[in-house]
């Protein structure tokens, strides 16, 4: 496997792997069977030995269990990865109940988040959304305090509005925005991906399949308790017209050689030296596939066919990072 470059996160930020290993599939999510522990552990451990020190969590993936795993890959070994942890979603028995940004919440989660991960402190903390309850400078001004206190070293922000942007960075710079970004989904283009570039801000892409849509492997109609069925893009006529511009990123996948997602992830990967895509895997087979993805060279060409197959809003639908 080809070693995984390193890129600054935002202005001056520290030196992190262009591809992001996301943890949050190693724990039950939407009632999902969790996958085997130990293949999970040793996964996270392989990426790091394949120089992909970006672990990406939060403290609700598995009401805490996801960073009590990322805890156990790491033990011994804690200065080679960067711990980027989300906070801020309240859940009961698998259920969304909303959000809790109060500043005397994050001091609490925080500790709670060290605890479990046995670490003294976290390299990216950042509220998993904002939802207008709590002024954006108390949130950011709370993980300043916890920066001084030496138990949080950089900021990030996920899935928040250009202007939110704006507010959050004008309080403590903003290292980094994590937010869903795809071929399938290009609606931040307009407007927060121009600001956050604006303000040096690195960009953490997830979902670069566009939950599944991009593998190639999705069918119509889908499986009866598929929890995409839950959104309009996975629903009759806009999924089959879906799949009809999906079959262009699978021709072109096959010309190249390579697998429709790793050509997504090679589209995320070429849109700036500031964007890393955030992958999200379970087991050590998924390593070599998704890390050759970011050797990938997509030719003048290929970008053109996919851009214009592609072009914002001609995906039909939504999901949910249509809020």
């Amino acid at each position: 496997m080809e070693a995984i470059k390193r890129i600054h996160l935002g202005q001056n930020g520290p030196l992190v792997s262009k591809l992001g290993l996301g943890c949050m599939r190693m724990s039950s999510v939407w009632g999902s069977q969790a996958p085997d522990e130990q293949e999970a552990i040793a996964t996270i451990q392989k990426a790091l030995d394949n120089g992909i020190n970006f672990l990406n969590t939060g403290d609700f993936y598995g009401a805490g269990h996801n960073e009590l795993l990322v805890g156990k890959a790491i033990k011994g070994r804690r200065d080679d990865a960067f711990i980027s942890v989300k906070f801020g979603a309240i859940f009961h028995n698998g259920a969304w109940l909303g959000l809790d940004l109060r500043p005397v919440a994050i001091k609490n989660f925080i500790n709670y988040s060290l605890v479990r991960l046995g670490a003294d402190h976290i390299d990216l903390y950042q509220p998993c959304r904002m939802d207008g309850s709590v002024p954006v400078e108390d949130i950011i001004g709370t993980i300043a305090d916890l920066i001084k206190e030496g138990k949080v070293r950089y900021i990030g922000v996920s899935e928040i509005t250009p202007g939110q942007l704006r507010q959050a960075h004008a309080v403590y710079p903003i290292s980094a925005l994590e937010i869903g970004y795809s071929l399938a989904d290009r609606q931040i283009e307009s407007e927060l991906l121009p600001v956050a570039k604006e303000l040096d801000v690195a960009m953490v892409a997830f979902a670069n399949t566009a939950e599944g849509l991009l593998t190639g492997d999705m069918k119509a109609p889908l499986p009866p308790g598929s929890y995409h069925t839950h959104f309009s893009r996975f629903q009759g006529d806009n999924l089959v017209k879906n799949l009809e511009k999906v079959e262009v990123l699978k021709d072109l996948a096959v010309a190249r050689g390579v697998t429709p997602t790793q050509l997504a992830i090679a589209w995320v990967n070429a849109q700036g030296e500031h964007i890393m895509p955030l992958v999200s895997m379970s087991r050590r087979t998924r390593l070599p596939e998704n890390m050759a993805a970011m050797a990938i060279q997509l030719t003048p060409e290929e970008m053109n066919r996919l851009n214009t197959t592609f072009a914002p809003g001609a995906i039909l639908g939504g999901t949910y990072l249509q809020r």
